[in-house]
């Protein structure tokens, strides 16, 4: 069996949390978000499940695309951030990807020589957000240039982003959303997309032709004050090893680099065969904890590369080989990022090769 530590993938959990989209937007298409290799989850696992369910994929960039390609190779594919150089754009055509547009050089790229095939394009929109998008002061000339360029499809597509939608009630989310209503109104028989993992709870508002969940696909809350559970989603990741080893240590004793910790009682300390080298988090706060044995124990002492302590002295039961869970269905990863003081994205982006590829 090896190093016992690995992500286990529960493709029964994604098919659960995108029945939980379709209650949220019944009538929309969904484009399910599947860069970072699926948030972590692997594309060798998730898009096989996904691919029945849902009517298309989202990426970051033409690698992303290439490999969603090997799984899915007809599936409605969008780039995201579009292409970086006009060299992309043969490859676009193979692989009859969708492309986002967001800024001039895109556009002239894309309309400056004939190419062998329509190409499926979408203009991004920046309702305030101020990271990608054209102005829409800019829309209308950016949309008559796209008509008039023969090789780019007829349909064109109108999508925005919202940087606020887990606090919809923010200035700033309200007014994102009234620049958004203004240009829907302008064209009203464009196909639309607006709605991330946020907005598609919170702002039903944005449910419009197609919606793109990310996070809530792998069942992490988007929300910092509304667990997953509260929401209906069940985690697609989960985090796994073993205790190798165990240590009867008296009262003083330090425990890891820096003997940061120290023994307050006669302890039983735990040795797991994870760390930061598997994307487990070194900074979580003291007290963090995993799931052993049906029960909850905190992590001790620094978080190293390669390994981590617990102490079980109140599961004396505990044994080599006994399962720890460090985040999936009884610790939940929106727990362990609040101890790290990030978010859960970051943690199941992360997670690395070595427990990746057990």
């Amino acid at each position: 069996m090896g190093r016992p530590t690995y992500l286990y993938i529960d493709t029964d959990a994604l098919r659960h949390n995108v029945a939980c989209v379709k209650n949220y937007a019944p009538d929309q298409s969904i484009l399910a978000m599947v860069k970072a290799d699926a948030y972590g989850c692997s594309l060798q696992w998730v898009l096989p499940t996904l691919e029945p369910l849902v009517e298309g994929f989202g990426v970051a960039c033409l690698e992303e695309a290439r490999a969603v390609r090997r799984y899915c190779p007809q599936k409605e594919c969008w780039l995201l951030q579009g292409i970086f150089s006009p060299e992309e754009i043969p490859s676009v055509i193979e692989l009859g990807l969708t492309v986002v547009v967001h800024n001039p050089q895109q556009l002239a790229w894309l309309t400056a020589s004939p190419v062998s095939a329509p190409i499926k394009v979408w203009v991004k929109v920046d309702t305030g957000m101020h990271r990608l998008g054209f102005d829409p002061r800019e829309l209308a000339e950016v949309l008559a240039t796209l008509d008039l360029c023969p090789w780019i499809a007829k349909e064109i597509g109108l999508m925005t982003h919202l940087g606020c939608a887990d606090t919809p009630e923010r200035p700033v989310c309200q007014h994102q959303l009234q620049v958004w209503k203004d240009i829907a109104e302008q064209y009203p028989d464009m196909q639309k997309s607006v709605a991330n993992s946020a907005a598609m709870i919170a702002l039903p508002e944005t449910h419009v032709d197609w919606v793109r969940p990310g996070l809530m696909l792998y069942g992490a809350s988007p929300f910092s004050a509304r667990t997953s559970a509260e929401l209906g989603l069940r985690p697609v990741m989960h985090f796994i090893s073993a205790v190798t080893t165990l240590h009867h240590c008296e009262a003083g004793d330090t425990i890891g680099y820096g003997a940061t910790w120290q023994c307050t009682r006669p302890s039983i300390i735990g040795v797991i065969p994870v760390g930061y080298g598997d994307g487990y988090p070194r900074h979580v706060k003291e007290n963090t904890q995993v799931w052993i044995n049906e029960q909850t124990v905190p992590i001790v002492g620094r978080v190293s590369m390669d390994m981590l302590t617990v102490d079980l002295t109140d599961c004396p039961n505990a044994r080599i080989g006994d399962r720890v869970e460090l985040w999936g269905k009884y610790i939940t990863i929106e727990a362990v990022a609040h101890q790290a003081n990030t978010i859960a994205y970051e943690l199941m982006t992360q997670v690395t090769a070595r427990p990746r590829n057990k």
